[in-house]
């Protein structure tokens, strides 16, 4: 049921009020009646579903809400009426003071509050008039900002105070703000190709996709012809504004369809940092000018960052991203090998796989440098299933080539598990490579754990029960260790190189060691140490009774072709012994 007290008229304040009790309604009508200036107009909502219907189908200026009124969460309730009334102000109204009801329902999206006890007529019109004022000035402000960038400009006033306001905040937070001004390359060809309307609808189309790109938090203004300014806001280093631009590049990369031709745009970006490059508004925008007048040199789509260390950084950060997605399509990446030894039969007993990348100009690129790169632009997902497929496929070969039972160990990061599909990619590949499972190892580090716990456990078990073992790399470094030990299918762990290569030198490191080993062994787990290098360090492994080494001491990282040489060249060995 629903009543109105007037006729809706799109002059008036309009207000939906939702309280159970009519006598309730036709109170604070009439505490609202008398308000010449506002005009309100009042409509009564008593039910939960005509509640849902009115809010969705139907504008209101304010929400005046008992807070008797819910569905039997008021804390829910408030939250669905701030997402569902497109962040209309809600006014909530309860019997309770102020000091002991307003902080809480403010905090959970209420605009105001009011106490009933003390309700009085100006007060109550003071509160509505007050909330209509500032959505009327927020409406105002956003249309008058949808009207200048549609006709093609933006009032410099307002996109300076913007800025104002946001490098305040910046100040206020102890955050980091980046400035981008972008400018299209040779827009005069345009305007002299389809003229001053078809090439306006080009920079409308593009501003939207850029706005795509953007975080909520961004703000995109076009501030002439043809160029935009963004403010990107809770900047943390420079690789946040990476990738920032690495979308927006990606988005001015694809075509523009206009008048059935395919329309191809670059630009140049000029980047300016709050506060190395200014900390006020017409500082940062003449610098990121100036940076963007510097991307002008080079072709294409292009960018330059007004302060040199960040350019420095994250310039070599998207090349190197573009290059590594490149490498993937190009066979440039390869797999090499570094082999296990038992320590009590000096046999080889497997092999860790690694990752190597051969960069057509610069060489080989060692993974310290590129994995990183990998793992933050989540170029590491396809990577790491292309290594296993790699793994699969020499397990197999170095069955066939007289080798058998070696162990392939593959490294899995951190992002695999933010791939949903993991378990069930994993299994199409060994199940291709028709290979016996329990010769696959999987190495996770215990950061590859935390994004989602539960997640990564189902993981492990589904994948443990298709015959694969798991190890735990980098042991001792970090801070769920037992935990881990406990829950997972761990059958080995690896004793972090850095902990290895202070033998001799930190009573501490051989405390750690051996009781790492101690531990491993209580629980049924097999240990390996990793950056073996010196006679030192194997005599102290050997008698702490470590199962397996790695390091430079017996065979550094090898392509396949070395490491099946490695394999004859030590069976040949042994034969003679024998």
């Amino acid at each position: 049921m629903t009543l109105a007290v007037k006729q809706p008229n799109p002059s008036h304040v309009r207000l939906l009020v939702l309280t159970p009790e009519y006598a309730d309604f036709l109170w604070l009508g009439a505490l609202l009646s008398r308000d010449c200036e506002m005009e309100p107009d009042l409509t009564w909502c008593p039910d939960l579903i005509d509640c849902d219907d009115l809010i969705r189908n139907t504008h209101f200026d304010v929400i005046l809400w008992d807070c008797v009124f819910h569905g039997g969460s008021e804390d829910a309730f408030l939250q669905y009426l701030s997402v569902s009334s497109n962040e209309k102000p809600v006014l909530a109204l309860s019997a309770e003071p102020a000091s002991e009801r307003a902080v809480d329902l403010l905090a959970n999206g209420a605009s105001d509050y009011l106490s009933r006890q003390s309700l009085e007529e100006w007060g109550l019109r003071r509160a509505v008039r007050c909330l209509w004022y500032r959505q009327q000035l927020a409406e105002s402000a956003h249309g008058q900002l949808g009207r200048e960038v549609a006709s093609g400009f933006i009032n410099r006033d307002l996109f300076f105070d913007r800025l104002q306001q946001a490098l305040l905040r910046a100040e206020r937070a102890g955050q980091r703000l980046a400035l981008l001004h972008i400018n299209l390359d040779d827009f005069r060809s345009f305007n002299e190709s389809f003229g001053y309307q078809k090439s306006d609808q080009i920079m409308l189309k593009l501003a939207e996709r850029l706005r795509q790109s953007l975080r909520r938090v961004d703000s995109l203004m076009r501030i002439g012809g043809d160029e935009f300014a963004i403010i990107v806001e809770k900047v943390e280093d420079s690789l946040d504004i990476t990738q920032i631009i690495r979308k927006l590049v990606t988005a001015m990369g694809e075509p523009f369809s206009l008048d059935g031709q395919n329309v191809v745009v670059s630009a140049s970006l000029g980047v300016a940092t709050y506060p190395e490059a200014g900390d006020s508004p017409e500082n940062l925008l003449r610098r990121a000018n100036r940076a963007m007048f510097e991307a002008k040199r080079d072709p294409g789509t292009s960018y330059r960052f007004y302060d040199r260390q960040l350019h420095i950084t994250a310039g070599y950060q998207l090349r190197l991203e573009a290059d590594l997605r490149n490498a993937l399509r190009g066979n440039e990446l390869e797999v090499y090998y570094q082999p296990r030894i038992d320590l009590a039969s000096e046999e080889v007993r497997g092999v860790e796989c690694l990752l190597r990348w051969n960069h057509p100009e610069r060489g080989l690129v060692g993974p310290d440098e590129f994995i990183p790169v990998a793992e933050r632009s989540g170029l590491i997902v396809p990577i790491g299933y292309w290594v296993i497929e790699q793994a699969c496929k020499r397990l197999q070969e170095c069955s066939d080539l007289g080798h058998p039972g070696l162990v392939f160990a593959v490294n899995l990061s951190f992002r695999q598990f933010h791939d949903r599909k993991m378990t069930e990619t994993i299994f199409r590949i060994i199940f291709n490579a028709n290979i016996d499972t329990s010769l696959l190892e999987l190495e996770l580090t215990e950061s590859a754990m935390m994004h989602d716990p539960e997640y990564a456990q189902r993981c492990l078990r589904e994948l443990n029960q298709l015959g694969i073992s798991f190890a735990l790399d980098d042991f001792g470094t970090g801070f769920s260790s037992l935990s881990n030990l406990q829950h997972l299918p761990i059958s080995l762990v690896k004793i972090d190189k850095s902990f290895v290569q202070e033998l001799g030198q930190s009573a501490d490191a051989e405390h750690i060691i051996r009781a790492i080993i101690s531990l491993a062994h209580s629980l049924q787990i097999s240990v390996v140490a990793e950056g073996v290098e010196t006679e030192g360090q194997l005599e102290f492994l050997r008698q702490q009774h470590c199962d397996e080494i790695q390091g430079y001491y017996y065979a550094r990282p090898m392509p396949w072709s070395d490491l099946m040489q490695f394999l004859d060249n030590r069976s040949r060995a042994a034969c003679l012994q024998q």
